[in-house]
């Protein structure tokens, strides 16, 4: 369609780049559109590009306003036909624009508006004229007459941004005096050296110093051929025109805004569910648009997609709204981007023993096709050679059959082709996704889907890329097939399969958390936390369909069976369900040994166990490396704080350049709640075996008063410090006797009480002083680590703190004088399941999911 896209620019991006807007006809179909497409340009967040020092300049496009082109061309029709009721419609038209000048102009605006619209009024009255007398009227003749429409509505526009006070560097630009293009076969070829040089002019004439332009008003839809005369691009000629100005103007963006929020995953009013795109690579976008869902016409993105220029799908009736980004890399997660269909198609099918081995039958058929000029729109043919089928619109099968029928006559006398089929009523789906590439399954679930919805498929396409399925079906089966299909993939991509290892302590809270808030989490977002199974240290339940999680303590004692971890993740882990997440609410070494291979296999975890990530080295190294091939997700916020951001805010730090030079903490929401509430008063034994009844302890107490927690802890924030930390590098002072290091957590607490004495003392000490005492974990970039018992002034940030809180404190470059802290509830089964939750919904928007 366009001669080869010049790479050159003479406007360097990172300095007052151009955006590109274009706004549809809808977009400004009367006083009202007018003023809402005024805000969307004054916007903030439209007036800088890059980094908010940096203010876009803005190009802006217009179509005519609705239904203006088509009374234009109408009036061409009425004229031919010699029927004067063209003078009276082209009165209306002015009645109309004169309307919305009045309510957006002052008096002398609109009437200067109103003096041009009249010459241009008196103009287009002499072609009518003559076409009444000729009877027939040449392209050139609908060409002119069609390119008014923009000319009335950006002349308009460019008024009203006046009146509105955007009057410095504000220039019309008429698009006939610098766009050229040559029609061809493939429609309009943009000749792009002479388009760039008349630009350059016609902004040099307008302004000396063409970087003082900041905002264009431009008409779209018309433009000239070498000749210099007035020629359109075409339908959807206003969006071609809002990217060959992106190309010229080297445009950071291009915002196409219509009446819809972006585009859609599916037909609305065929499916309900249909949601918006959030991105599209270029050749998504194209497929698409072929496959006939609304999308910006193929051909129209050639500039953008040659200057590699995003382009943004958006509602100008609800600019909020984020739209589609259509670009080269989109970030979508979803394989399958959308799902259309094309109606009123024909299958032609040739077949016969004769084509067996025989080169140029492929050719013949689609030369005679070519010849007629009759579209194909797909093409199948099985690696047998036996038969060759194509789909072609069906108002061209009759006249297709007797085409081939004579093409063939030979063949078909002789009985090498046994007939030429041709089947009308029928409809082709497309499945598009770059997603889609390399990845098992598609295939399968898309002929699963339509097999289970009892549709028949008469063809199969699928090109090399992998980017687009097409399937011809039945035309009365086209909606049941876009419904079976668009729930196949949309619906399952927000579906978790989880297994829950460990229903304890804190593994039985989360289950009621996600059993009040399941519903609605299914009915708001979408989202389908379809628990399939609980796995305890003895016994597992398995469900294909889903646990019922308002009643999961009845149904696993109902149901349970032997524990076998093997086959609890070959149970969660199934084709059909692409997303499968293990949650891990245990203690256990063991399980947190197989995270490497869970990753490896590409399940997701999410866990508050703190003992992979504070393993050897070697293996929280090869995690990561695991995770990084895979690209499964690996959610551990609440190892450390439990539903505090602890790990979060670090990384953030990390991310945005902060050089983090100590981390220091109470980290044991266990210690916390000891040493707050120990006063002497009461025996340190008595205080421990309650902080076990409560649930704030580890299962054995000895893990939080060895200072092994805190360790664990302080070695996972060092190594997302970035520092080589092993367990054994942390200086640990522990709370646990060595006589009491070994035999079972209740020969620990009943022997713990003969060291009550010497607890009190030291309190009554550090009392004494006007101190208090914490246990405080300690790391510095330095890679120094140490855990232990301290006396704190009582005014220190750590001495003030209630019950069960960590706090945590972080020395940084940023917050060197005043570190930053971060303090809440760190220990309880309510604020850990919390914490799982919410690890676990951040998982499923990375999947997908909008929260």
């Amino acid at each position: 369609m366009s001669a080869e896209i010049p790479m050159h620019t003479d406007q360097p991006r990172h300095e007052a780049a151009w955006v590109v807007h274009k706004f549809g006809g809808s977009s400004v179909a009367d006083a009202q559109c007018f003023e809402r497409v005024a805000s969307i340009i004054e916007s903030p967040s439209l007036a800088s590009v890059g980094t908010p020092s940096v203010r876009a300049r803005l190009a802006i496009v217009l179509s005519a306003c609705k239904g203006v082109t088509d009374e234009l061309l109408e009036l061409v029709t009425l004229a031919e036909r010699q029927d004067s009721s063209w003078r009276a419609r082209l009165g209306v038209l002015r009645t109309r624009h004169a309307g919305i000048a009045a309510q957006l102009l002052d008096a002398q605006a609109s009437a200067q508006y109103l003096a041009e619209f009249d010459r241009d009024s008196e103009d287009l009255t002499g072609v009518l004229q003559t076409t009444s007398v000729m009877r027939s009227a040449a392209q050139t003749v609908r060409d002119l007459a069609a390119g008014f429409g923009e000319i009335w509505s950006s002349r308009l526009f460019h008024r009203y941004l006046r009146q509105r006070g955007v009057r410095e560097g504000l220039q019309w630009i008429d698009a006939r005096r610098c766009v050229c293009v040559e029609w061809g076969p493939l429609g309009p070829a943009v000749q792009w050296q002479q388009s760039r040089d008349q630009l350059q002019e016609l902004l040099a004439a307008a302004s000396p110093t063409i970087a003082r332009l900041s905002t264009l008003v431009i008409t779209g839809f018309i433009a000239s051929d070498p000749r210099g005369v007035q020629t359109t691009l075409g339908r959807n000629g206003s969006d071609f025109s809002a990217s060959i100005f992106g190309a010229l103007l080297d445009a950071a963006e291009i915002h196409i805004w219509t009446d819809v929020d972006g585009v859609l995953s599916a037909d609305p009013r065929r499916v309900p569910d249909a949601q918006v795109i959030d991105s599209l690579s270029y050749n998504e976008a194209m497929e698409l648009a072929y496959f006939g869902a609304k999308v910006i016409h193929p051909q129209t993105m050639a500039p953008a997609v040659g200057r590699d220029i995003p382009i943004w799908i958006r509602n100008s009736f609800a600019p909020h709204r984020h739209g589609t980004l259509i670009c080269a890399e989109p970030r979508s997660l979803l394989p399958v981007k959308g799902i259309t269909s094309i109606e009123n198609v024909a299958l032609v099918n040739l077949e016969g023993a004769g084509m067996i081995g025989v080169p140029g039958t492929a050719h013949r058929l689609f030369g005679a096709l070519r010849e007629e000029a009759i579209s194909v729109i797909l093409i199948s043919q099985g690696s047998s050679e036996h038969s060759i089928c194509c789909a072609i619109p069906q108002a061209q099968a009759a006249r297709a059959k007797s085409v081939l029928a004579a093409a063939f006559a030979r063949e078909l006398a002789e009985g090498q082709i046994q007939n030429v089929d041709v089947t009308p009523d029928l409809a082709i789906l497309a499945v598009v996704g770059d997603g889609m590439a390399g990845m098992p399954g598609v295939s399968g679930k898309l002929f699963s889907a339509l097999g289970n919805a009892q549709i028949n498929v008469r063809a199969i396409a699928q090109g090399a890329s992998e980017r687009n399925i097409s399937v011809v079906v039945d035309g009365k089966h086209a909606t049941r097939a876009l419904r079976a299909t668009h729930a196949s993939f949309y619906l399952s991509p927000h579906t978790l399969s989880i297994g829950i290892i460990g229903a304890g302590t804190v593994g039985r809270v989360l289950l009621d958390q996600l059993a009040g808030q399941r519903e609605r989490l299914a009915r708001e977002f979408k989202i389908d936390l379809r628990v399939r199974g609980i796995l305890r240290s003895s016994q597992m339940r398995l469900s294909d369909q889903g646990i019922a999680l308002e009643r999961w303590r009845e149904d696993f004692e109902a149901h349970a069976e032997s524990a076998d971890l093997a086959r609890f993740i070959d149970h969660v882990r199934v084709d059909y369900l692409p997303h499968t997440v293990l949650i891990d609410c245990t203690a256990d070494a063991e399980v947190a040994r197989r995270y490497r291979d869970w990753l490896a296999a590409g399940i997701h975890i999410v866990t508050p166990n703190k003992k992979a990530n504070s393993n050897e080295l070697s293996y929280y190294e090869s995690l990561k490396a695991a995770r990084r091939e895979s690209g499964a997700h690996y959610l551990y916020e609440t190892t450390v704080g439990a539903g505090l951001p602890v790990i979060q805010t670090l990384r953030d730090l990390r991310q945005t350049g902060d050089e983090i030079t100590r981390i220091e903490g109470i980290l044991s929401g266990t210690l916390a709640y000891l040493f707050n509430v120990y006063d002497g008063s009461t025996p340190f034994s008595a205080i421990v075996r309650e902080a076990k009844q409560r649930g704030y302890t580890e299962p054995d107490p000895r893990d939080d008063l060895s200072g092994t927690d805190v360790a664990r802890k302080l070695i996972i924030l060092g190594r997302e410090m970035g520092l080589m930390l092993e367990l054994s590098d942390v200086e640990v002072a522990s709370l646990v006797p060595a006589d009491l290091s070994g035999g079972t957590s209740e020969e620990f607490l009943a022997g713990l009480s003969r060291y009550d004495e010497p607890m009190k003392q030291r309190y009554e000490q550090a009392r004494a002083r006007g101190r208090v005492l914490r246990y405080v974990g300690s790391v510095g970039a330095d890679g120094r680590a140490s855990v232990g018992l301290v006396e704190l002034d009582a005014k220190h940030a750590f001495a003030n703190i209630a019950l069960t809180d960590n706090v945590v404190r972080y020395a940084t470059a940023r917050y060197c004088d005043n570190p930053l802290i971060v303090q809440g509830p760190g220990a309880g089964p309510a604020v850990t399941a919390g914490g799982v939750f919410a690890d676990l919904l951040r998982l499923a928007t990375y999947l997908g999911a909008r929260l």
